[in-house]
């Protein structure tokens, strides 16, 4: 079974979310967890990275994560509109 971490990042981000929100972003971490290949890979400063986009009450949400196949762990790094996201994402 595949192991799901948070940064505190994430979950800083996770605890401003409102009940139904947090449904949604369940259902996008289930998607992750039956297909970590499903994120957009991401190259560059960011190599490593991938990014899952999905929408909240039709805003746009990206979820960055990484997956350590040998280990089958997934990260969950950060979660936040497209807004700053990468360079945040970089720190």
């Amino acid at each position: 079974m595949t192991q799901i971490l948070q940064t505190p990042t994430f979950k800083r981000a996770v605890k401003r979310l409102h009940k139904s929100q947090k449904q949604e972003l369940d259902k996008a971490v289930r998607a992750i967890a039956s297909d970590p290949s499903c994120g957009e890979a991401k190259v560059g400063d960011l190599a490593g990275v991938q990014v899952y986009k999905f929408r909240i009450n039709s805003n746009l949400i990206l979820l960055a994560y990484e997956y350590f196949e040998s280990d089958d762990v997934i990260k969950l790094l950060a979660l936040g509109s497209h807004e700053n996201f990468y360079r945040d994402l970089k720190r």
